[in-house]
């Protein structure tokens, strides 16, 4: 008897063992390509962050380990401070403030709407955020041209035209990314709020509960944690957002418009020195984490 359940755990053992070879033998792959596509560039970045490479002069030839002197130098430009400061106002007012609380309110407007007419604003609102973002970075300039819609359409009125992108060219790009980045909140959020019991909100109104009370004692609460983890996403994106800015702008006029992500595109494609424009890549990335724990700190979630 003895006999017979040793030979069954054997068994037992060598079919977890072969069970464990085959799921390593089909994620290979995907390791593989993980190693190579995620992994080994970002061992890369931060290794040549630490190092004086260069596509010109005598960079070019001899690369150097330099420690950390790529990020003292950042830190000692009024660029990089400048593009610092940009780089908040554009990530606070496009994203915070833009896509997050447009996604929610055009989300809760849309709450217990009839099925047709939600389909047919989410497909307006949802073409933006699915056309590519060149497009919409021409889109845009076509629009704020000098010779674009709206001044065509302030003409009409006997106005004088507005050179919008030279004039307000910081605006101009947050409203082109709030327009465009808008939808996916209002998705999360929407799919958020259709989960919400409706018992809850109507045994809050009659109670006697506001409207305003009914949203924020019953409805911002409950959905806390997916307006954390979407302004983490998003916060996250609109970091990284350089095709867009990049095609209205170029980081101008001047640098009134040169967040991070434009200038260290400059500083390792433009000037060559990428050693220089990874540090840069790095500090952005530290921006990111650190904004997203504060999030998770302020709304009291778990990491």
């Amino acid at each position: 008897m003895q006999y017979q359940e040793a030979k069954h755990q054997v068994k037992q053992i060598t079919r977890k063992r072969n069970d464990g070879l085959k799921s390593v033998f089909f994620l290979a792959p995907s390791w593989v390509l993980l190693l190579l596509f995620f992994i080994t560039p970002m061992l890369l970045t931060i290794f040549f962050s630490f190092t004086n490479l260069s596509l010109t002069g005598s960079a070019a030839s001899k690369l150097e380990f330099v420690g950390f002197q790529n990020f003292v130098n950042i830190f000692e430009d009024p660029q990089f401070r400048s593009s610092i400061y940009k780089t908040i106002i554009f990530l606070f007012f496009s994203a915070i403030i833009g896509q997050c609380f447009f996604g929610f309110f055009i989300a809760f407007l849309m709450k217990e709407k009839n099925k047709l007419f939600r389909q047919i604003i989410g497909l307006i609102i949802i073409a933006a955020w699915v056309t590519p973002e060149v497009v919409v970075s021409f889109c845009w300039v076509a629009f704020l041209g000098d010779n674009g819609t709206l001044n065509q359409l302030i003409e009409l009125f006997h106005f004088k035209p507005i050179a919008w992108l030279f004039t307000f060219p910081m605006i101009s790009v947050i409203i082109a990314n709030i327009w465009r980045g808008t939808a996916f909140s209002m998705m999360v959020f929407q799919a958020a709020l259709d989960d919400i019991p409706k018992e809850i909100e109507e045994a809050a109104i009659i109670d006697g509960a506001s409207k305003w009370k009914v949203i924020t004692k019953v409805t911002i609460p409950m959905v806390k944690g997916t307006i954390a983890t979407n302004m983490m996403l998003v916060t996250l994106q609109t970091l990284g957002v350089f095709t867009l800015i990049y095609t209205m702008t170029g980081g101008g006029p001047g640098n009134a418009t040169m967040t991070l992500p434009v200038l260290m595109y400059k500083q390792a494609f433009v000037s060559y020195q990428l050693g220089y424009g990874t540090a840069i890549s790095l500090t952005l990335l530290l921006i990111g984490v650190v904004a997203s724990l504060l999030y998770m700190k302020t709304l009291k979630m778990k990491v």
